[in-house]
């Protein structure tokens, strides 16, 4: 089973600068799932200060792809085959947290969710859904 620091260190090692850039941490990850958080700096904002809609995708692909290392209870190689995310309000503040969760893991396939919200507000800006191929 992994924990924040195993999951952390794994994402250092295997994921791209951009997604790095992003600086997210991993906070929690299990069985039930993962969640992520990304400061909201100059880089990933744009005016009035709202972060830019790559950037709320990514970090809800990448909780996904954890919450999948989570079910499995290993970092193990999965591929995004589709991708939806819909934006609710505008994402402000100095935090963006992603809550991914499993909601079915089969052999070859497995379907997530995320939601991701604006801190310190605690305000939805952000869900998410993907499936995930495992060779």
């Amino acid at each position: 089973m992994l924990d924040c620091e195993a999951a952390q260190r794994l994402l250092e090692e295997n994921f791209a600068d951009w997604v790095q850039a992003l600086q997210p941490q991993v906070t929690v990850i299990g069985p039930e799932g993962a969640t992520l958080e990304i400061p909201v700096t100059p880089a990933i904002a744009r005016v009035g200060g709202i972060v830019c809609g790559q950037a709320l995708a990514t970090l809800a692909d990448t909780a996904m792809v954890f919450a999948c290392a989570g079910k499995l209870g290993a970092f193990r190689l999965v591929a995004t085959t589709n991708l939806e995310t819909r934006f609710l309000s505008a994402a402000r503040g100095d935090v963006v947290r992603c809550e991914a969760r499993i909601i079915r893991a089969g052999r070859a396939l497995i379907f997530a969710e995320a939601l991701l919200t604006s801190l310190p507000e605690g305000k939805p800006v952000a869900a998410a859904s993907a499936t995930f191929f495992q060779p």
